[in-house]
């Protein structure tokens, strides 16, 4: 899924900063820890993923949802917050992601320069791994609210692969994608916290979002838990590759902080 549409789920990330309320009494700011440590971790499931390579007419495109299904997958994420000095920050992501199915086409199809038939099962390996290095700039530090806005530096490693005998076709892709980062943290209450974060970029010929909505419940200061939802979504339409592929995922976590 490499880096066209989906200027509605950047316009979320806007939304969440808009209703932020501007008062921030100093006095009353949450604590922020200096380093805060969160292994995530749930199913993955995909409801598109099209692919095309090349993109043009020696390639055939297909859609590996209907060659292997959805899922689900399990799809971990380790995240490592560092709160540099007053409002600055950075951000470590290490967010593998890869599957290895088994289905058969329904037509012949012509993929990275070789022929696969529709007669014999296929083994389909999906591979999009995202290594993420952020800076993130708190402009919202209140009683309720911490908003952050930063941007991201993110490493691609990507590949597709179709084996059908001794027939292979592969298709990997190493490159680095620039994003904005919205994130959000609402108090609910002294122990609950609504949870935003928002990872992404449109425009030319792809696009990359990576958003989720959490429920987090601080069990003491250092430790807190939280669970919700996250979505993946993206792709490019260029010469070489066509791919667009969306994955959800029902997500928990553990952070520990310090």
């Amino acid at each position: 899924m490499r880096m066209n549409g989906s200027g509605g789920l950047l316009l979320v990330g806007v939304l969440m900063l808009l209703v932020a309320p501007g008062s921030t009494a100093r006095a009353e700011e949450q604590e922020i820890p200096k380093w805060a440590i969160e292994f995530e971790a749930g199913p993955v499931w995909q409801s598109r993923n099209d692919v095309q390579i090349p993109n043009d007419e020696t390639g055939t495109r297909f859609s590996l949802v209907d060659l292997v299904g959805n899922g689900p997958w399990f799809g971990p994420r380790l995240q490592v917050s560092w709160n540099i000095k007053g409002r600055h920050g950075l951000q470590l992501y290490l967010a593998p992601l890869s599957y290895t199915e088994t289905g058969q086409f329904e037509e012949p199809v012509r993929f990275a320069g070789e022929e696969f038939s529709d007669e014999l099962p296929t083994e389909a390996t999906y591979q999009f791994n995202s290594w993420r290095l952020s800076y993130r700039y708190r402009v919202v530090s209140g009683n309720k609210w911490l908003v952050w806005v930063g941007f991201t530096g993110k490493i691609r490693d990507a590949k597709i692969e179709l084996q059908q005998g001794e027939t292979v076709g592969r298709d990997t892709d190493t490159g680095f994608v620039p994003l904005l980062l919205v994130e959000t943290d609402y108090k609910l209450s002294d122990r609950w916290h609504l949870l935003g974060e928002l990872d992404g970029l449109a425009g030319g010929p792809g696009r990359a979002i990576d958003l989720a909505l959490k429920l987090g419940y601080d069990i003491s200061d250092s430790w807190r838990i939280t669970g919700g939802y996250r979505m993946i979504e993206g792709g490019a339409d260029v010469d070489e590759v066509y791919n667009f592929a969306w994955f959800h995922s029902a997500v928990v976590s553990a952070v520990w902080r310090f």
